[in-house]
């Protein structure tokens, strides 16, 4: 199982954050992310520590979030990003392949764009957090 990997992107470009620990399932949302936008960087985290770490480094233009990670739940870690004046305002998009009645209770708590199924996942989430960052910045980070 991979760790982590890293696409260098310049910061005045933006990036999007992927929290995936499925290699298929991250491939598949890195394609949405980049047709939806070719001056889009993606970044994926394959845990939530990963995720931290990336988030320490650089916040994202937007998110997109799996539940199911090895190391936690995701509909607990958009909890705690929305606890952190810091990265509160990131739009995240939870995207799983079991979306349970308390994923989607936490989920609305944290404030998450949308929870919807891997299967069901294309560009109009890519396109609705787009228009979410630049609502709360006016340009995408």
């Amino acid at each position: 199982m991979r760790n982590q990997v890293s696409t260098h992107v310049p910061k005045h470009r933006g990036h999007c954050l992927i929290v995936e620990d499925s290699l298929f399932d991250s491939e598949k949302m890195t394609r949405v992310v980049s047709q939806s936008n070719k001056a889009m960087g993606v970044r994926v985290a394959a845990t939530l520590q990963a995720a931290r770490e990336m988030l320490a480094e650089a916040a994202p233009a937007f998110i997109l979030l799996d539940n199911n990670l090895p190391d936690g739940l995701g509909a607990n870690f958009a909890l705690e990003l929305a606890r952190d004046e810091r990265l509160s305002n990131i739009p995240v998009v939870m995207v799983s392949d079991w979306p349970s009645p308390f994923m989607w209770e936490k989920a609305q708590s944290a404030g998450v764009l949308y929870v919807v199924d891997k299967a069901g996942f294309d560009a109009r989430y890519v396109h609705a957090a787009m228009r979410a960052t630049r609502g709360r910045s006016g340009r995408l980070n």
